[in-house]
């Protein structure tokens, strides 16, 4: 299954649009995680913590996508775009949402 971005990929032709899907992911963030994030705010730097749990998220939200694609018959996804939102009590939560267009391809 091809994932892209691209609203078509080169060197194949679409031949049936299969419709839009979707793929979400949300993922807690615990107290720890927290703390440790303060911290890296106030000294500045990279907070792995934070990233890995986005990199799992958004890890999800593609296979999901993928998932739902392979169900209606698609072999490829396009256009597809990736939205990251806080959410929850005080930003407790990380959303990962991932959109696109379920095709099959010659």
């Amino acid at each position: 299954m091809i994932l892209t971005t691209t609203p078509s990929i080169e060197g194949h032709k679409i031949t049936a649009y299969l419709g839009v899907i979707t793929g979400e992911a949300i993922m807690g963030a615990n107290i720890m995680r927290d703390i440790f994030a303060s911290i890296t705010d106030i000294i500045g730097g990279r907070s792995g913590a934070y990233e890995e749990k986005l990199h799992d998220a958004r890890e999800i939200a593609l296979r999901e996508l993928e998932e739902r694609a392979s169900r209606l018959g698609a072999n490829a996804v396009v256009g597809i775009d990736l939205d990251y939102e806080v959410i929850g009590q005080h930003g407790s939560m990380l959303m990962v949402s991932a959109s696109g267009t379920a095709v099959r391809m010659e």
